[in-house]
């Protein structure tokens, strides 16, 4: 009887319509949320409104009162004993007695600037107080004005200061005999606005020169203004400076700002004052309104009502989930027994059902008094059957046994299997080569093997040959290619006929694909398919080589980051292939284009001057600007920073030529002006001495203050997704305590040396950490460089270090990258066996780049191999990147060696790597980089 599916419901019903009502519920409480916050909102901001119209009618009104009463104060003054007297009679000396005793009291009492007194003729006969600086006053046209229409006049002028003006005439038994001006500053009015408005407020003036006896701070250089006036400056000055940066002060009075300052949101408006027209200077009152309780209630109002829905969803939930659990449990009852039914267990299926009820019976008891009758006839059934197959199962059973153990041999394997005569002509052909082949039996059979299966190859051999291997090339009747290795051995001939020859054929063709794949991507960059680090290397080396001049340019994406931080790996290896392709289709015709690894391309150009690398890079930067790159409606801009070095004047090697490069370009990325810099022989020797001086002396003072940070990331067990297996990554402390990268110091250690001791300094405090974390059983795998191979120290360091620490070796694993390891295998070999002689572990890091053959990797002393990232993301989407994929984790198996998967960023590459038999994974989905003592506490 066939086996029947046990496996629990993934989902029942019952959580089925819990999960729907759950969603619809809570889509509705999201729903009203939203509509309740966004009526908030606008019922706020028509209030925010209201109340900036009401506190410029405010300002205006306080305007307004303040000129009235200096235009009543003005008439007051003009009305003074003898004062028209004096101005009749033309004596300055009376005129200054009948005011001087008033001036005091207008000073103290009223506000009074100045006072200005001015005879029949316009002519200014006596003043009191300082006048406005830099200010061009109009006030003989004042004077002519109220004078002729014997009206008084009012003005606003702002130049050093604000201040308001009252004109009035002086009147003599009805005639004019002068006229006084009265100024008064808008001190008052500021104060009005401020309680009127329940604000800070601050008297802004633009385009007037600086007054030399403000404070400088007052300044508003995006405004191109000061502060003449300002309520608590403390507060409000960084404020006023944030919104300068922002918006102009007419977008201000147009539209006030909001803008968040020391965790508090304030509304900045401001409020322009009404001038003479002849004015270059403007006064504004600006006014700020701290507006956080408001925002944080309608914040608060909005959780309040999300968490009350919330509830009333749970409750709803609980209650639908209690009203459904007595029925759904008998239905699950029944649906357990119905397996026992197709297993023949019929007495336990009818014990375990109750009989239905006659009263109340629902639509369950119905399928239970269905389900106890199917129980009865199915087992009268299995009786008849079964005795019916047990007299079948006599008679076939010879004639079964003798066609399934042939039957099976053929055409189980999938292989192809042929039998030949002495002739070499075809006897037995099995299915899976007729399928293969797309043809039938009888077109095959006494056919010559060579003419169906090896047309124009040499033949394999007479029959009674030694059995041996070969492989030959087959096209199929579709057209497709395949590569088949042939196993031939003799078969003795029956009835005294001439032995013949068996063929059993292995289709090899995805291995040969995976194995040209292999040999392509040891010279090529799989994601965008152009050359990369090691053969650009080798093609500058050749130029080299033949005493060929020419140039590097060494191109890095400017915003490659944010693209990846803001969109994701997928969408920044989209832009990586296409910059690659439109590299390819301008400028593939000009040199070798490559990518050297991360965002950066290079170019090297044969037989070119600087005048032509030049050109070209301005070239690459017109076609990078040319080209668009969007993801999810957001358009991101593509430029490059591009280094230009020349050989043989800047580098007479590839390493030290591609190291110019990078500097150069990293000139480039710093310059303002343009995207390509050309290294200058005695410019560029001279700044990288600098930039190598200081990162070697800073790489030196961190080895002597230990500041470095031991950062480690996990590797997590595919099969239950244990960790207890970390890599130690390294970071360097600023001065400032931040963590710097080790892209910026790594590529200085190692042409300075300092590689080494680093590297000592990393294996000396893993190791004391180990031994305070080794009885939980975690290991730490720690990264050697390749100058360290070829440290004849490190042996003894390790083994020194190990016995001082107390660490188990066993727990600490080393690991080299690929490419160091191949490019000097025999010592590589060597000290990977000496490390593992001490106890410890080894890993091949980076695996899937350097390598132009597997036959190397039998002979490397390593434990785990590290599949490189640039295959592990693409899983999902490459059919090449799984056949690699699989292709490197069936291969270490086969040598014993257990693969680790790098980069997994994502969910679903992990079934993936598990059906590949892959046993460990890393990456950012799984686990971040984490400071060691945050990551693993340790003891003591």
């Amino acid at each position: 009887m066939p086996s029947i599916d046990r496996r629990p419901c993934r989902l029942s019903l019952t959580w089925r319509v819990i999960a729907l009502s759950s969603l619809l519920l809570v889509l509705l409480v999201a729903l009203f949320a939203w509509l309740v916050h966004t009526n908030l909102t606008r019922q706020f901001e028509t209030s925010r409104a209201e109340h900036g119209e009401r506190q410029v009618r405010e300002i205006r009104l306080a305007l307004e009162r303040s000129e009235e009463g200096l235009r009543q104060l003005a008439s007051l003054v003009a009305s003074g004993q003898g004062l028209g007297e004096a101005l009749q009679a033309g004596q300055p000396a009376l005129l200054i007695d009948s005011l001087e005793t008033q001036w005091p009291t207008l000073q103290l009492e009223a506000g009074i600037d100045e006072i200005l007194v001015f005879d029949i003729d316009a002519n200014q006969q006596a003043a009191w107080g300082e006048g406005q600086l830099h200010n061009e006053r109009p006030v003989q046209e004042w004077v002519r004005r109220v004078l002729r229409d014997e009206m008084p006049h009012s003005a606003l002028r702002c130049a050093s200061d604000c201040r308001q003006y009252a004109a009035v005439p002086v009147l003599v038994e009805g005639e004019s005999a002068g006229a006084v001006i009265l100024a008064r500053s808008l001190a008052d009015v500021t104060r009005q606005a401020q309680q009127v408005s329940e604000s800070d407020v601050a008297l802004l003036v633009v385009g007037s020169p600086a007054d030399p006896e403000l404070p400088e701070e007052r300044a508003i250089p995006a405004w191109r203004g000061q502060l003449i006036a300002l309520t608590r400056q403390e507060a409000y000055l960084p404020i006023l400076r944030s919104a300068a940066s922002r918006v102009s002060v007419r977008g201000l009075e147009r539209q006030p700002l909001r803008l968040e300052h020391s965790g508090q949101t304030i509304e900045l408006s401001a409020v322009r004052m009404d001038e003479d027209e002849d004015r270059r200077s403007v006064g504004y009152f600006l006014l700020a309104s701290d507006i956080t309780p408001q925002i944080k209630a309608i914040a608060h109002d909005t959780r309040v009502l999300v968490a009350v829905g919330l509830a009333g969803w749970l409750v709803a939930e609980l209650l639908l989930l209690a009203i459904l659990l007595s029925p759904m449990a008998r239905l699950r009852r029944i649906a357990s027994v119905l397996p026992t039914l197709a297993r023949g267990g019929f007495a336990e299926a009818r014990a375990a059902i109750p009989r239905p009820r006659r009263l109340l019976a629902d639509e369950i008891d119905v399928l239970q008094g269905t389900t106890l009758a199917l129980a009865d006839q199915l087992e009268t059934l299995e009786r008849e059957v079964s005795a019916r197959g047990e007299q079948l199962a006599e008679r076939v059973e010879e004639l079964a046994r003798e066609r399934d153990f042939i039957g099976s041999l053929l055409d189980t394997a999938r292989v192809f299997i042929v039998t030949q005569d002495a002739s070499g002509r075809i006897g037995l052909v099995n299915d899976y080569a007729l399928t293969v082949m797309g043809s039938e039996e009888e077109r095959l059979l006494n056919r010559l093997f060579e003419d169906v299966f090896a047309p124009g190859q040499p033949p394999a051999g007479p029959p009674l040959a030694a059995p041996h291997l070969e492989e030959r090339p087959l096209v199929t009747a579709d057209g497709q290619q395949h590569t088949i290795a042939w196993y031939h051995a003799p078969l003795p001939g029956s009835n005294g006929a001439a032995p013949g020859r068996i063929s059993v054929g292995l289709d090899i063709t995805e291995r040969k694909a995976a194995e040209a794949r292999l040999t392509w991507l040891a010279e090529r960059d799989p994601l965008t398919g152009l050359y990369n680090r090691r053969y650009f290397q080798e093609a500058i080396g050749a130029a080299l080589k033949h005493g060929m001049s020419g140039a590097m340019l060494l191109m890095d994406l400017d915003q490659f980051k944010d693209v990846n931080e803001l969109c994701g790996h997928q969408a920044g290896d989209q832009l990586l292939r296409k910059v690659a392709r439109v590299l390819t289709e301008e400028l593939g015709h000009r040199g070798v284009i490559a990518r050297l690894g991360g965002d950066e391309f290079a170019l090297l150009l044969r037989e070119a001057d600087a005048d032509l690398a030049l050109r070209v890079a301005q070239q690459i930067s017109q076609i990078l600007e040319g080209t668009g790159f969007a993801v999810a409606e957001r358009r991101h801009r593509v430029s490059a920073s591009t280094g230009i070095a020349l050989f043989p004047e800047h580098a007479d090697n590839p390493i030290d030529l591609m190291a110019s490069a990078d500097m150069a370009m990293y000139k480039a990325k710093a310059s303002s002006t343009q995207r390509w810099h050309l290294l200058a022989t005695a410019q560029g020797a001279r700044e990288e001495l600098q930039e190598r001086v200081y990162w070697e002396e800073r790489v030196h003072r961190a080895l002597e203050e230990d500041a470095f940070e031991l950062m480690v990331q996990p590797i997590v067990r595919l099969e239950d997704r244990d960790v207890r297996h970390y890599e130690v990554l390294l970071r360097m402390r600023d001065d400032q305590g931040g963590l710097i990268s080790p892209a910026a110091f790594i590529p200085v250690a190692e042409r300075s040396g300092q590689i080494i001791t680093l590297d000592r300094w990393v294996l000396r405090h893993s190791l004391r950490a180990l031994s305070r974390l080794q009885e939980q059983g975690v290991s730490l795998a720690v990264n050697l460089s390749g100058q360290s191979l070829h440290d004849d120290g490190l042996n003894q360091y390790l083994a020194d270090e190990i016995a001082a620490s107390g660490a188990d070796p066993e727990y600490l694993i080393l690991e080299v990258t690929e490419t160091a390891a191949v490019t000097d295998f025999s010592t590589a070999r060597g000290v990977l066996q000496a490390i593992r002689d001490l106890g410890c572990r080894t890993a091949l890091d980076d695996f899937g780049v350097g390598f132009s053959s597997f036959h190397y990797l039998g002979q490397l002393p390593v434990d785990y191999i590290k599949i490189d990232g640039s295959f592990i993301r693409n899983l999902t989407v490459s059919a090449e990147s799984r056949v690699i994929v699989k292709a490197i984790a069936d291969i270490a198996t086969g040598f014993g060696k257990q693969a680790i998967a790098e980069f997994v960023d994502q969910e679903s590459l992990i079934p993936i790597l598990k059906s590949y038999g892959i046993s460990y994974a890393q990456g950012f989905f799984l686990g971040k980089p984490t400071p060691i003592g945050d990551a693993l506490p340790i003891p003591g």
